[in-house]
């Protein structure tokens, strides 16, 4: 009688949040290929042309010498919202979020694909987006050219 108690109460919590605040605990990071289903063009592309999209064997490249901090600190460019509530923590946890996949630019998927909804995707993208990992710094250090402009998908 208990577990019936407290769902109620949670059930009623939920119902009293904002919409946003809903969607927030329910519109979580799936990785890449959980788009390929519907967007399999643009899936096939992205794996082609993006480097982004093997983002983690830079890591593993470099990490020989760094510390652990220094390695995490490479993860919040190299990998899907890391940092972020539900996104890559680590190989063991969430190997489908190891690259800067579709989500980096796209926002969390999961809304978008059991709704079907384009209105739950983020379509419409900036170079703003860009520059949160491609620093003016970073530009010349990694030879960066904006995937938003070289038509990867």
């Amino acid at each position: 009688m208990k577990a019936k108690k407290w769902r109620g109460i949670l059930l009623v919590f939920l119902f009293s949040l904002p919409v946003g605040a809903q969607e927030q605990e329910t519109n979580v990071y799936v990785g890449s290929a959980s788009c390929r289903s519907c967007h399999e063009t643009e899936y096939e592309s992205f794996l082609s042309h993006a480097r982004k999209s093997r983002s983690f064997k830079s890591v593993e490249k470099m990490k020989k010498g760094l510390t652990d901090d220094e390695i995490r600190g490479c993860y919040g460019c190299h990998t899907t919202a890391y940092g972020e509530p539900g996104g890559f923590i680590d190989l063991e946890q969430t190997p489908e979020l190891k690259n800067a996949g579709c989500e980096v630019c796209h926002g969390p998927g999961k809304l978008h694909i059991d709704t079907q909804d384009p209105a739950r995707i983020r379509g419409e993208l900036t170079i703003d987006l860009c520059h949160r990992c491609h620093t003016e710094e970073r530009v010349g250090a990694f030879r960066y050219k904006p995937v938003i402009y070289a038509g990867s998908h």
